[in-house]
């Protein structure tokens, strides 16, 4: 038996939601710790990242957003594949719907799953289900960089993939002008990582290297706080490389030393607890993101899928008595 809620089961209070003007037209949802939200502005149309778990979701965030603009959403862009991310897509009525090749492959190679295991980890996000009309599919896909002119004065937004990291196909959205990113969960601001589907070894290295590169001022990660100066910006970028890294020497030294899985949860939760422990959806996130790093050390190079029973699995082994 689990001597702990499973996963996210027992987080059901509700959350306070705060919309924060970033710049002229630039917005982001935060909430606690939830998954965050943004959009950019065009001259006529608007770009929204991220898409949250429901349409039921997704209306709420944009009620809030249309008490600044009441311009049409043209593009929708998914940072990656993680349900809590895309299915509330259908509320936005986008005209296109971007993300990642290796997000869209995702999609169609791992999609139920996921959505059944997040489900089950995460009810609370989930807010009416029924809603959810059924995957979400990119319409537009790009393998490096795709340029969004957002017409008139206000520059471009530029998509990038810089790397695995979070998953095998995160994005980022980059506005040079401003110097604000949207960086996905490729970042997370003073909030525990979650690296269940992750290449550990590339996000702690050249991955985070190419995001830090882009010297971006504010920065909105995945979930947690937004950064509001170059030096936050940097800061929670190097607490996720330490979130990385920490896991890779813990686990690392029990595969060495042949300990199992579960001394290496052991020494993880230890070692990670005092400075990370206290974040959201730490305790959730660990036991995953310790049994992906296993499987890497292990050969497997792309991250076992997901299902509802092997999330239990994995949960009860870790996390049990």
């Amino acid at each position: 038996m689990a001597t702990k809620p499973f996963a996210s089961s027992a987080d059901l209070g509700v959350k306070e939601q705060t919309l924060e003007v970033l710049a002229d037209g630039v917005y982001a949802l935060t909430a606690d710790g939830d998954p965050n939200v943004g959009a950019i502005e065009g001259e006529d149309f608007l770009v929204c990242f991220e898409a949250l778990a429901t349409p039921v979701a997704a209306r709420r965030w944009l009620a809030r957003l249309r008490e600044h603009t009441d311009k049409p959403v043209r593009y929708l862009v998914l940072s990656h594949y993680h349900a809590v991310r895309v299915l509330g897509a259908s509320a936005f009525d986008a005209e296109v719907i971007v993300s990642s090749r290796p997000t869209r492959a995702l999609i169609a190679e791992r999609g139920q799953q996921d959505w059944e295991s997040e489900f089950g980890r995460m009810p609370r996000l989930f807010e009416e289900p029924d809603s959810i009309p059924g995957l979400t599919w990119p319409t537009v896909t790009f393998t490096d960089t795709m340029t969004i002119d957002l017409g008139g004065d206000r520059g471009s937004l530029e998509l990038r993939y810089l790397g695995r990291g979070h998953t095998e196909g995160d994005i980022v959205a980059w506005l040079p002008r401003p110097e604000i990113l949207f960086a996905g969960d490729l970042v997370e601001s003073q909030a525990a990582l979650y690296t269940g589907d992750a290449f550990h070894f590339d996000w702690a290295s050249g991955t985070l290297d190419a995001v830090k590169a882009l010297g971006a001022r504010q920065l909105v990660g995945g979930r947690g706080a937004i950064t509001r100066d170059h030096s936050g910006t940097r800061a929670a970028i190097e607490q996720t490389r330490d979130f990385l890294l920490t896991m890779q020497r813990t686990v690392g030294d029990a595969h060495r030393a042949g300990a199992g899985v579960k001394a290496a949860f052991a020494a993880t939760h230890e070692a990670l607890a005092p400075a990370y422990g206290r974040w959201p959806i730490f305790e959730h996130c660990l036991p995953f993101d310790v049994q992906r790093l296993w499987d890497e050390l292990d050969g497997i190079e792309r991250p076992v899928i997901w299902t509802a029973a092997r999330d239990r699995e994995v949960w009860d082994e870790l996390q049990g008595a």
